[in-house]
């Protein structure tokens, strides 16, 4: 039997096509950032060597017989060369996280992303791996080209190579920031003895990790995503701001052409289309399209807009830091933009980094080289003692903050014939802290002229001149109880 044909119905909607899936998320491209040289790539490796030599560097430098910078957070005891601070100082620290802020709103407010562009340590150690990447893979075309290739022994030598390099920059790192919390002397014969701490060795490791992930794998990522200043950085931003610019009324319509050719004849702006001011761009950008978050000022474009301008004979500074109103209004010479950067916000930030750098170097510079605090023993109340006198007990609380020792003396007044029962000399090793109890005793003759409740004293610790450190003496008060 022969299988009947079913004729399709001239009614029917023909079958709708499958949808096209659409991907929430776009896919990451890696980017081969081209290597630049110029005026701005060398500050740019002038900071990279300047914060590493101090991070580096400053765990190892002595002072007298301690490390110069150690934050001991297990004695609760921070030394920043001859200062010493302890967790009463903490007004220091809010003194210093304001002067960050205000700083990096000054130079946001003149010059945009400066910090991110040569000093955030995101950019330098992102840098300083690029850098090793370079050496040992090529540069930007050759990095491309190995990456394509199939797998072989040189290209797996050649990441290898790279990787371990890159472990070993993040783990010396990651051992140079605990050094600056454990003596790095005494960590490095741990280390030579395997028998670095559980805590050391995981802020070691940790900190490795993180430095390999984002300078090594991450890079950019961090800048565009996990960095929140590049969010709230346009807040900071207005008209008179210097920032990466291209110069679209000089630089369009952009094209190819030949280095003879007159580009006003052909109808062209000075821009050639060659594109290595977006190869060299570390977040990817193009920086043609306009100012743009992703943008951290790093002025590696600038760099090779110039040298690429210098090849054609052009002028320089298609790219270059400018104003908006500096771009806009074509009559600006480099003198008016500067002046203009100089405007009200600026002078209040300004005067606001005076004032704060000013209070906390007049603070650190009559700072007491020792502290003294009185507590009324609750525990322990008025009562009657031999021949009658009426005693209460106290502890005083002395914090020697210099790194020598030094012998203080406690006196007492503010009632008539009250006498100390207890010694009142106490000497106290290099910034020690020792709670004395001292006892007060008023004799039975004076009790009653005085009268019951509780009358005001004032204690004095005074600490004795030793060398060339002279006398000092604090005063607190306390309160001293007649019962009824």
């Amino acid at each position: 039997m022969s299988t009947p044909t079913v004729k399709p119905d001239a009614a029917q909607p023909p079958a709708a096509a499958p949808e096209k899936l659409v991907s929430l998320y776009q896919k990451h491209a890696k980017i081969y950032a081209r290597a630049v040289s110029g005026r701005f790539d060398n500050w740019r490796w002038g900071f990279v060597w300047l914060t590493q030599i101090l991070f580096y560097g400053l765990p190892w430098l002595m002072w007298g017989e301690r490390q110069a910078v150690l934050l001991d957070v297990v004695s609760r005891r921070f030394y920043i060369f001859g200062l010493v601070f302890h967790p009463q100082d903490l007004v220091y620290l809010t003194a210093l996280l304001l002067l960050s802020a205000y700083s990096l709103f000054l130079f946001t407010a003149v010059g945009g992303r400066l910090w991110c562009g040569y000093a955030c340590p995101q950019t330098v150690y992102s840098e300083i791996f690029m850098w090793v990447e370079r050496k040992i893979e090529g540069d930007r075309g050759a990095r491309m080209q190995l990456d394509a290739a199939p797998a072989s022994p040189a290209k797996l030598g050649r990441k290898a190579a790279k990787q371990l390099a890159w472990i070993a920059i993040a783990l010396w790192t990651g051992f140079t920031f605990v050094g600056y919390f454990t003596p790095i002397h005494t960590l490095t014969a741990e280390v030579m003895a395997l028998g670095m701490g559980p805590w050391e060795t995981f802020w070691v490791l940790f900190y490795g990790f993180a430095t390999y992930g984002n300078a090594g794998f991450m890079r950019e990522q961090v800048c565009k995503y996990l960095c929140p200043y590049a969010r709230f950085q346009s807040a900071m931003f207005d008209k008179d701001t210097l920032i990466i610019s291209y110069d679209s009324a000089r630089g369009e319509p952009r094209g190819t052409r030949s280095k003879k050719a007159d580009p006003a004849q052909l109808g062209l702006g000075a821009c050639v289309d060659c594109g290595l001011c977006v190869q060299v761009c570390p977040t990817g950008i193009d920086i043609r399209n306009g100012l743009q978050y992703e943008c951290i000022g790093c002025a590696a474009c600038v760099d090779a807009c110039d040298e690429v301008m210098d090849r054609w004979q052009y002028p320089r500074g298609l790219v270059r830091y400018d104003t908006q109103n500096g771009l806009t209004q074509r009559g600006l010479s480099g003198g008016q933009v500067l002046r203009r950067i100089v405007r009200p916000r600026i002078l209040v930030y300004s005067l606001i980094l005076v004032l704060i750098t000013t209070a906390v170097g007049v603070s650190i510079a009559l700072r007491s080289p020792f502290r003294a605090n009185v507590v009324r023993d609750r525990g322990t109340l008025a009562r009657e003692v031999d021949e009658g006198y009426l005693e209460n007990v106290y502890r005083v609380q002395i914090m020697n903050a210099t790194e020598s020792a030094q012998t203080y003396r406690i006196s007492v007044d503010g009632l008539p014939k009250l006498q100390m029962a207890d010694a009142t000399t106490v000497t106290l090793a290099p910034v020690e802290a020792r709670s004395v109890v001292v006892a007060l005793r008023l004799p039975p003759d004076t009790r009653a002229s005085v009268g019951p409740g509780a009358h005001e004293v004032h204690f004095t610790v005074e600490r004795e001149a030793s060398g060339q450190e002279a006398a000092r003496s604090l005063r607190e008060k306390s309160t001293f109880v007649v019962p009824r």
